[in-house]
């Protein structure tokens, strides 16, 4: 079976005052049906690039995409219209759960008025029941037959998300609910207009602790129900083991590995895998760094991007960037000298 999205040597930067800064190069990736893959790394390694570049909402003035592909159900996204792709990709068959619950609410207007106005543009129901094709978008009604179909898959995904009373919670303005209640809003509404991939951008960065774990089982289980896949960003480790069927690591803008969750958090081959893994806190508390600095992105080092910090970089670490080759069923890895041991 086809993968479900497939990004194949994207190349892009950013152009700013200090020249045009490499943020992404050459990263594949690959999402299968049904799967969650976490994306980690650093921060400002080229996730969150990454997954806007999927979603399609990079601003387009100052983005140089110089190659690659980002393939999603067979169709190169970045060879369609931006029309097509706003009507028939993005916020319907590919969804966004945001870091930042709050901010993506407006807040003089209640959660209702705001979801049934996606659900209006967005909803799968849009074809089937009263869509006035052709017509121009502000003169296009929402017809009642259709909002109430749409609105009674409100109510019932609401109650999936485990929010009680959500006849109530719809009637609230965002600042009157809670912040694990804003997130499984956002997952609610990322899951409505049935997308076949979710694009969730850290989304419990902004929770505390008992909550985070929490909205990651409610990810888990909508996604293991719907079959729906996930690109989850994250730069903690932790969370990545907790829902991820597999994780693709990231480092200046670069993919080094990616493997199933369980091969990576017990034999990871790269250098940084490894050195970020071992980093992680430990039961005696001490922990262990990665010495040096990310690299300028706007003068990147040539060949692979780590070996300013790699204790096992060689000339050919620094003339060329490793192909990328397998080291085990859906293991990949770039690099010329990849760990025989375990990680930490």
């Amino acid at each position: 079976m086809a993968e479900l999205l497939a990004v194949r040597d994207l190349t892009l930067g950013f152009h700013t005052d200090a020249g045009l800064a490499r943020v992404l190069d050459g990263v594949n990736l690959t999402i299968d049906r049904g799967q969650v893959m976490g994306l980690v790394g650093e921060s400002g390694c080229g996730k969150t690039t990454l997954a806007r570049a999927v979603l399609g909402v990079l601003p387009r003035h100052v983005t140089d995409i110089s190659g690659g592909s980002i393939r999603f159900k067979g169709r190169d996204l970045l060879a369609l219209a931006p029309d097509v792709l706003s009507r028939e990709v993005c916020g319907r068959a590919i969804t966004f759960i945001p870091q930042d619950p709050y901010g993506s609410f407006n807040p003089v207007f209640t959660v209702g008025t705001q979801i049934m106005e996606i659900m209006k543009w967005k909803s799968p129901r849009r074809e089937a029941i009263g869509w006035q094709a052709g017509m121009p978008a502000l003169l296009q009604t929402y017809p009642a037959e259709r909002r109430r179909a749409d609105r009674d898959a409100v109510l019932k995904l609401l109650d999936a998300v485990q929010l009680p009373q959500p006849e109530q919670i719809l009637r609230k303005y965002p600042h009157e609910l809670s912040g694990g209640q804003r997130q499984r809003l956002m997952i609610a509404m990322a899951l409505l207009p049935e997308p076949d991939l979710v694009i969730a951008d850290e989304p419990t960065t902004a929770l505390d602790v008992t909550i985070q774990a929490q909205i990651l089982g409610l990810i888990r289980r909508l996604a293991t129900e719907r079959g729906v896949a996930v690109l989850f960003t994250t730069h903690d480790l932790g969370t990545a083991y907790e829902i991820c069927d597999a994780v693709t690591v990231m480092y200046a803008g670069q993919d080094v590995e990616s493997a199933p969750t369980d091969v990576f958090f017990t034999r990871c081959v790269h250098p940084y895998t490894d050195r970020l893994l071992a980093s992680l806190p430990r039961p005696d508390g001490k922990v262990a760094g990665i010495p040096g600095e990310v690299p300028s992105l706007v003068t990147p080092p040539p060949g692979c991007r780590f070996h300013p910090r790699c204790d096992s970089a060689a000339a050919d670490c620094r003339a060329a960037r490793p192909p990328e080759t397998a080291s085990g069923a859906g293991h990949r890895v770039r690099c010329f000298h990849p760990r025989v041991r375990a990680a930490a």
